[in-house]
C-alpha cells in the first residue's frame, strides 16, 4: 500500500515558560537522560527509517526512549521540529492527520461506550469521503451497503461478527481491543499505527492477541508500525525491530539480527529474556589467535570471531565480555574454562531451569534445559549447592569497554 520514508526526524518539546528555560537543573537530567538544549528538551534525533511497503516495523525501547512520540509524528498528533517524513512518496510534514490515509490503534480501546459494535466500526465511515469513480475530484459518501460490506468483512477477519450488536462494556478486553482493531481496518488506510495495543490485557490474552495479529497482517494489505515496550512483542510481530534510547535509534534489524548480533551493551542486554550476562575481561592476542580473560577463568576465542576480530584490528585491551543465559553448559570441575560458583535461586520453569549462581565476583543468570537432564540431577540445583559451568567460545560477544560498541 505506502512506503514510509523518515528522515533525520527531530522532536523537541519547547519550554512553557522562561524560567523552566533557565532552570536547567541536574536533576532534570538524571530523571530522563534526554538532551536538553536551548529550544527544550529533545525526545526524539537523527531519526532515520525506511518502511517498506507492507513491512511490519516494531519500535521498542523503554519508556521515555521517543518510541511514541515518534508513532505521533506520523500520525501527525506532534509537530515535527525538522526533518521530513513521507508516506507513499509525499511529504507530509504539513498534511493534517486526517489526510494521510492512515489509522491509528491506541492504547486505551477509546471504543464509544454508548455505540454498538457495529456503529463503533462503522462510525469513521459514515463521516468519510472518498473519490468520486467517474470524476477523481469530485468525492462522494460511502453507501450504507458498502459501510455495511466493510464492517461485516473485518468483523470476519477478526472474529466478532458475533459481537456486533453488543455494546463495549458486554465485551472482554480481548474483544474490546479487536473491535479497536476492527475500526481501524474498516478504513483500508495505507498504513496502520499501533501505540502499545496489547498492554492492557493479560498475559494469557497478549499471548492470544499477538498470534491474531500475526494472522492479520497476512490477510489485510497495509504497512505497519507497531510502538511496545514488550520486547517479546517486538521478536514475535516484527519484520525489522527498532531499538531506541533516550531519543536516539540504537539498531535496526530483523528480530534474528538483534539478538544474535547485537550493536552495543544496551541493545544486548535490552533484548532477551533473561537479559545477557556481562563480565569485565581482557582480550589478549596469542600466536594463534585471541583470547579472553576474566577473573574466574582464561577462555580461547573460536576461529571464527578470532577472524573477525582480526579483520576489524581489534586491539587488545580491557573489554566486556557478553554470555545469554542460555548458552552456558554445565561442565566437571577443572575442565577448560570451567567456573565454579554457588547456587543463589533456581526457577523451575518446566521446559528449563533459570539458576541464578553467584561466582564470588559477579551474579550470573543461566538457563538450563531439563529435557537432557534426570531428575536427580534437576534437584541437585538448590540454595547454596555448589555448579560448575563454562560456555561455548564460539556464543561469545564482546564490547569496547569505553564506547560499549560490538567488536564482533
Amino acid at each position: 500500500m505506502a512506503d514510509v520514508i523518515l528522515k533525520d526526524l527531530k522532536k523537541v518539546y519547547p519550554y512553557q515558560d522562561e524560567g523552566k528555560k533557565k532552570k536547567k537543573s541536574t536533576e532534570s537530567k538524571e530523571k530522563a537522560n534526554l538532551q536538553i538544549t536551548e529550544e527544550g528538551v529533545v525526545a526524539v534525533q537523527q531519526f532515520n527509517l525506511e518502511i517498506k511497503d507492507r513491512e511490519f516495523v516494531v519500535l521498542v525501547g523503554p519508556s521515555g526512549c521517543g518510541k511514541s512520540t515518534t508513532l505521533r509524528m506520523i500520525a501527525g498528533l506532534e509537530d515535527i521540529t525538522s526533518g521530513e517524513l513521507y508516506i507513499d512518496g509525499k511529504l507530509m510534514n504539513d498534511v493534517a492527520p486526517k489526510d494521510r490515509d492512515i489509522a491509528m490503534v491506541f492504547q486505551s480501546y477509546a471504543l464509544y461506550p454508548h455505540m454498538t459494535v457495529y456503529d463503533n466500526m462503522a462510525f469513521s465511515l459514515r463521516m468519510r469521503k472518498i473519490p468520486c469513480t467517474d470524476d477523481p475530484t469530485k468525492t462522494r459518501k460511502l453507501t450504507p451497503d458498502e459501510i455495511d460490506n466493510r464492517v461485516r468483512q473485518a468483523a470476519e477477519i477478526l472474529g466478532i461478527t458475533e459481537y456486533l450488536d453488543r455494546k463495549p462494556k458486554a465485551l472482554s478486553g480481548g474483544q474490546r481491543q479487536r473491535v479497536a482493531i476492527g475500526r481501524a481496518i474498516v478504513r483500508s488506510p495505507k498504513v496502520f499505527l499501533m501505540d502499545e495495543p496489547l498492554s492492557n490485557l493479560d498475559a494469557k490474552l497478549r499471548n492470544q492477541m499477538r498470534a491474531e495479529l500475526i494472522k492479520l497482517r497476512e490477510r489485510v494489505s497495509g504497512t505497519f508500525v507497531y510502538v511496545t515496550h514488550d520486547q517479546t512483542e517486538a521478536m514475535t510481530l516484527g519484520d525489522r525491530i527498532v531499538i531506541m534510547k533516550d531519543g536516539f535509534v540504537q539498531q535496526i534489524g530483523t528480530p534474528q539480527e538483534v539478538y544474535s548480533h547485537p550493536a552495543n551493551l544496551f541493545v544486548a542486554g535490552f533484548i532477551g529474556v533473561p537479559q545477557m550476562n556481562f563480565f569485565d575481561a581482557l582480550l589478549a592476542i596469542e600466536d594463534d589467535g585471541y583470547s579472553v580473560k576474566t577473573s574466574h577463568a582464561k577462555i580461547k576465542v573460536s576461529d571464527r570471531i578470532a577472524a573477525l576480530l582480526k579483520a576489524r584490528d581489534v586491539k587488545e585491551g580491557a573489554v566486556t565480555l557478553g554470555v545469554r543465559p542460555e548458552h552456558f553448559i554445565l561442565c566437571s570441575p577443572g575442565s577448560e574454562g570451567a567456573v565454579d560458583g554457588k547456587v543463589e535461586v533456581s526457577e523451575m520453569m518446566g521446559s528449563a531451569v533459570h539458576v541464578h549462581v553467584n561466582t564470588g565476583t559477579s551474579d550470573v543468570v543461566m538457563v538450563i534445559p531439563t529435557l537432557d537432564l534426570s531428575a536427580d540431577y534437576v534437584g541437585k540445583f538448590k540454595n547454596s549447592s555448589g555448579l560448575t559451568f563454562t560456555f561455548n567460545p564460539d556464543s561469545m560477544h564482546l564490547f569496547d569497554r569505553d564506547t560499549g560498541n560490538n567488536l564482533i
